[in-house]
């Protein structure tokens, strides 16, 4: 499966109906926002998270100033060893429903500062 990847740090102009919109491109499901840009993040859902799934964002860990993760339509809690590896590899993690991790993303954004984010899509 080859990796969908939009080279750019757009603000999320739309999030709901299982996806995003950003740029001039759309995109289903889940995304992981990153300073190289914006790829697909191959996960379904929160209780499947594992390092695995921030490899990507561990090799650009030196160039993120904090880590948005957004749960989907609701906050839930993420599996404690997985947060505390993030912060071991120096990311500042802030976890919290979608709509407010886009809203902070995209503030952040503004402010040209280091921001990542992993999004689960709402329905």
């Amino acid at each position: 499966m080859t990796d969908a990847y939009y080279p750019r740090n757009d603000p999320i102009d739309f999030y709901g109906n299982g996806g995003f919109r950003f740029g001039s491109m759309s995109h289903q499901g889940a995304i992981l926002f990153l300073p190289s840009g914006i790829h697909r993040w191959d996960v379904e859902t929160l209780a499947a998270l594992s390092p695995d799934h921030f490899l990507k964002l561990q090799r650009e860990a030196a160039n993120i100033e904090i880590l948005l993760i957004g749960t989907g339509s609701r906050l839930a809690m993420i599996d404690r060893t997985l947060v505390d590896s993030l912060r071991h590899a120096g990311v500042k993690v802030d976890i919290m429903d979608t709509g407010a991790a886009v809203r902070t993303l995209n503030i952040l954004l503004s402010e040209d500062r280091a921001v990542a984010a992993a999004l689960f899509p709402v329905d």
